[in-house]
């Protein structure tokens, strides 16, 4: 059975502001914890290698669960996710099945624009899979270009983090970018509901989820798609 490739950032801060940030933990943790129940193994990768920073808002009691909180704490997790992930040259695509983009504000600055993350996410497309996203995480959607040199997301149905929910979330001056303005410029039909509720949305083997809420409704939809494809 091929695997899950999960995408986490390195950047540790917004920009040149030395204010805090990195994954978003229970992006990554609800969306694994759906995925791995099933049966699919995980490996994960970020733009450099290595170190993955945690949003320390993340982690309050109020955006984190007991069960994230004991994923966040676990030896696979601080291993294989926060200390060791692969480099992105690390990774060889026909390993995969899907790919899943977690967010987090950091990952604006180094998911767009990284070639090495830019093919692999293309050749798991190409040949069949999937490529999945939540929240900030759709940057890494953004340029990413079908075979005829098209932006992939260019008339599909995608939702990402909104941009009511960027003012709401006081970090909308301190980015470089908002993803839905983004997104609709590439020509994407973005969708969304209401703010910080769990939402996710497919078109085809793209499938995108909303906000923090929304990796489990990601992995759900993901796993009912590959399940199909082997019954």
């Amino acid at each position: 059975m091929k695997k899950i490739l999960v995408v986490l950032t390195n950047q540790s801060q917004y920009g040149d502001n030395p204010e805090a940030t990195g994954l978003w933990l229970s992006e990554a943790t609800e969306f694994v914890r759906e995925v791995t129940k099933t049966g699919y193994e995980v490996d994960y990768v970020s733009p450099k290698g290595g170190y993955v920073p945690i949003d320390p808002r993340s982690l309050k009691p109020r955006y984190a669960k007991e069960e994230d909180m004991a994923f966040y704490r676990s030896e696979d997790f601080q291993k294989r996710a926060l200390s060791e992930s692969f480099a992105a040259d690390q990774i060889h695509p026909e390993d995969y099945i899907a790919i899943y983009y977690a967010g987090g504000h950091g990952v604006v600055w180094d998911f767009p624009d990284n070639p090495t993350l830019q093919t692999i996410s293309q050749t798991i497309y190409q040949e069949g899979g999937y490529i999945t996203s939540v929240c900030h995480g759709v940057a890494g959607l953004l340029n990413l270009k079908d075979e005829s040199g098209q932006y992939l997301i260019k008339g599909k149905t995608i939702t990402g983090f909104t941009q009511m929910e960027e003012i709401l979330s006081g970090k909308n001056k301190l980015v470089p970018f908002g993803t839905e303005k983004e997104a609709k410029k590439r020509g994407a039909n973005f969708v969304q509901k209401l703010p910080f509720t769990a939402f996710a949305t497919q078109d085809g083997r793209l499938i995108t989820g909303q906000n923090p809420m929304s990796g489990a409704a990601v992995g759900k939809l993901l796993v009912e798609n590959l399940q199909k494809q082997t019954n």
